[in-house]
């Protein structure tokens, strides 16, 4: 697969609330989330040795929001050696068209990819769950569910990693990430019109919470361990174990 660069947002063309997961975001996507998402990288390196550290023999690990498979790609490469079921499910037909493509060589594992919705999915017992900003573009009411039954499907043991962008009370606080995010993307190349239209394109699309409240929400569902392992600007990665 050949990935575009990100140059949906040249034109004066967003409006709030417009942003999907349509065939032109997938055509970019990874060039979009590289250069908008700082810490992006660093969590998919450290995938396989998390992987590894939760292997369980014979068990599913779920990339929850799986877009174009980075995330089955780096869950694949720490679960050498092991018989497992790598699952990818997503809403988009476009990203899984292309995952699917990502994907194909990995004939060592039982691989599927399923389109449907997060909150509709029937989950099986697993060893690992990976939700990379995902949680995110679900409305808030389902989330706490969908938490709670995710932490029923996993095995004792078994791991969540929820990736979030995540906001701040202080307002302060907010403005100075904000400004720097800012200035990161513009660092990248994207122009102060992308960034803008962009930030417009996902109003009310990706709604983002506090980090305390997504920890709250974790303890609640009962896992014993949750905390912050990545962080950079307002985008954080939480472990949470059963």
């Amino acid at each position: 697969m050949s990935q575009q660069k990100d140059q949906l947002f040249r034109q004066l063309t967003a409006t709030p609330g417009s942003f999907t997961f349509d065939h032109r975001v997938a055509s970019v996507f990874e060039d979009m989330i590289s250069r908008s998402v700082p810490g992006y990288q660093q969590i998919l390196q450290m995938l396989p040795t998390l992987t590894r550290q939760f292997t369980q023999s014979d068990a599913n690990y779920y990339d929850l929001g799986c877009s174009l498979g980075a995330g089955l790609l780096a869950m694949a490469e720490g679960l050498k050696g092991s018989s497992a079921t790598l699952i990818g499910v997503d809403n988009s037909a476009a990203m899984l068209a292309q995952a699917d493509n990502n994907i194909s060589h990995l004939d060592k594992f039982t691989v599927r990819l399923e389109q449907q919705n997060i909150q509709d999915c029937q989950f099986e017992r697993a060893a690992m769950i990976l939700m990379n900003f995902t949680l995110q573009f679900i409305p808030i009411e389902h989330r706490t569910t969908l938490l709670e039954r995710l932490y029923q499907s996993l095995l004792p043991g078994g791991a969540l990693v929820l990736s979030e962008k995540i906001k701040f009370d202080d307002v302060g606080t907010s403005a100075a990430l904000t400004n720097i995010h800012h200035q990161y993307k513009f660092d990248q190349g994207y122009s102060e019109l992308e960034i803008s239209q962009k930030r417009d394109a996902i109003e009310n699309v990706l709604i983002p919470e506090t980090l305390d409240t997504h920890l709250d929400r974790l303890n609640q569902a009962g896992f014993a361990i949750a905390t912050p392992w990545v962080q950079n600007l307002q985008f954080v990665s939480i472990l949470a174990i059963k």
